[in-house]
């Protein structure tokens, strides 16, 4: 059964409250369709969530763009140092994301014909276990960043050696939902020494890389899975909802940013890990309640 309108509405809200906070956007969705008795695994639930995601894409750039003018479009120079380190990173998230997803899906779904790694996306013990992991590298790197460097540098400061790490890692998040991507990532950035404000900054810069080429696979899934079916797709009704779910999670994410700066920057950044582990607690009970 699709959503409803409200039902979009308010996953848009999840969405944008939870993807620009290091606690996985795709966990709570996820949680909020089983609550609600959709099918995340389905083509249009899959292609609503990476419309859901266009949304706070856009929302980053809104936030974002004052800093990065001033981190990494300074000057020529300063430009093609971020290019090249941003290419790098996004090397990293496919030679090591593709790959993994095809692993993952050999070995959790065993080979089943057909299989594609969103069919996980039901699969609840794992997103609650991906939270939890998710939650013990936040809040290891948000207690060792409380003294480890200052806060104010900008994502100009960033090396090629962490920038290639911190795309590695945004490669293990692509199969995983419960993962946080800039979780991780940011957490990833601050472990190796990077300035809480640089890692902000890149990771969600690659954020911004990788979300319009996962808004087209899904469409290509989408188009596939019509057409297998021999039934007729009606794209307007597909993009009014769509579009109606990206402004509420574009607004949602636009107030979660100055939530996650503001904390990042005061070093609470281990908290969002403890709400992670909370978060797991929860969609582990969602799963022995047999949603």
């Amino acid at each position: 059964m699709p959503p409803t309108l409200l039902q979009i509405i308010l996953l848009g809200i999840v969405q944008g409250a939870a993807e620009l906070l290091p606690v996985s956007s795709s966990a709570h969705v996820i949680a909020a369709e089983r609550l609600m008795r959709l099918d995340p695994s389905s083509p249009e639930m899959t292609y609503l969530m990476v419309m859901l995601h266009a949304g706070t894409m856009v929302a980053m750039v809104a936030y974002f763009w004052g800093a990065w003018k001033r981190s990494f479009f300074a000057s020529a120079a300063v430009f093609r140092d971020f290019a090249a380190r941003a290419a790098l990173a996004t090397a990293a998230t496919a030679l090591v994301g593709y790959p993994l997803q095809a692993l993952v899906v050999r070995l959790v779904l065993r080979g089943k014909p057909g299989a594609q790694v969103e069919d996980l996306f039901s699969n609840l013990p794992l997103m609650a276990a991906c939270l939890a992991a998710a939650g013990v590298l936040i809040v290891a790197a948000g207690l060792r960043s409380r003294t480890a460097e200052p806060t104010t540098a900008s994502g100009g400061a960033l090396r090629t050696g962490p920038s290639i790490w911190i795309g590695a890692v945004q490669g293990v998040c692509l199969p995983f939902r419960g993962f946080s991507r800039s979780g991780a990532t940011i957490s990833t950035g601050m472990l190796l020494g990077v300035p809480r404000r640089a890692a902000e900054e890149f990771s969600f810069a690659l954020a911004v890389i990788l979300t319009p080429p996962v808004i087209a696979r899904e469409a290509w899934r989408l188009y596939r899975a019509h057409a297998s079916a021999a039934a007729r797709l009606d794209v307007g009704a597909l993009a009014g909802p769509g579009l109606i779910g990206m402004g509420s999670s574009f607004v949602a994410g636009l107030i979660a940013l100055r939530w996650l700066s503001r904390w990042l920057e005061n070093g609470r950044w281990h908290y969002f890990g403890y709400y992670c582990f909370a978060a797991a607690a929860g969609v582990c009970a969602l799963a022995a309640m047999g949603y």
